[in-house]
């Protein structure tokens, strides 16, 4: 089922719509403009906490670290990589269709025998830094140097993400527990503290509490996409 850049080709089967309709009067937010990181700069190494929301500068392939920070996985085929993500909620599939698209990336899904929805980019040359950066032989794990930001983490939350009356989950690979640490060293390092759960807490999934995490987390994160449903997205305080 390919999708154009727009994310609505022609003779193809419309996007999942099981999801509630965005707001028509909830305009998308307008970014403010910035120098645009290099594709390839997969792990830059600006740290300045000011400069971490997703608005503060244009997207870029590197965020697509952040999908690899949660369930997302990459494989390679020759010069070029492929990215891949199963989400549970069609809305999921709407957003991520849309930030692909915003990098220049394109992307299919497929619904899958679960009911659950499978994401996937096209094989891309722009994409083997990436898959250079995680790869380690068969399994992923985060680079040295591996530091989350605004951009990352919205598409970490659009993703696997989850807003709950505990605080904040976002949701983990399964089959990545050397990479469960790593990751959260990179929420630590935002001031994103997390507690991992376990399989048998319903994990592996980071856990975030606390009310100036949640709202800073909120800033970071920026304001909801249209198709995100209201109780999907934290709230900006």
């Amino acid at each position: 089922m390919s999708l154009s850049g727009t994310g609505d080709p022609p003779e193809s089967p419309a996007l999942p719509v099981r999801f509630p309709a965005a707001d028509p009067d909830r305009a998308a937010p307008v970014p403010r403009r910035a120098a645009p990181p290099s594709p390839t700069d997969v792990d830059d190494s600006v740290r300045q906490l000011t400069f971490f929301g997703a608005e503060t500068a244009d997207p870029s392939v590197a965020d697509l670290a952040g999908l690899l920070a949660g369930p997302g996985e990459v494989v390679r085929m020759g010069g070029t990589a492929r990215l891949s993500v199963v989400v549970d909620a069609a809305w999921r599939v709407h957003v991520l269709v849309a930030e692909l698209a915003l990098r220049g990336v394109a992307a299919t899904w497929e619904a899958t025998a679960d009911g659950r929805h499978a994401v996937r980019t096209s094989y891309a040359r722009t994409l083997m830094p990436l898959a250079v950066a995680w790869l380690r032989g068969a399994g992923k794990r985060p680079p040295a140097g591996f530091h989350l930001n605004g951009r990352r983490l919205r598409l970490w939350l659009a993703a696997a993400g989850a807003v709950e009356p505990a605080g904040l989950l976002l949701r983990l690979g399964a089959a990545d527990g050397e990479g469960w640490e790593p990751v959260g060293g990179a929420l630590d390092a935002v001031g994103l503290s997390g507690t991992l759960l376990g399989r048998a807490e319903g994990g592996p999934a980071y856990r975030v509490t606390g009310r100036r995490r949640l709202a800073r987390f909120a800033e970071l994160v920026g304001d909801p996409p249209p198709a995100a449903p209201a109780a999907a997205w934290p709230a900006r305080s």
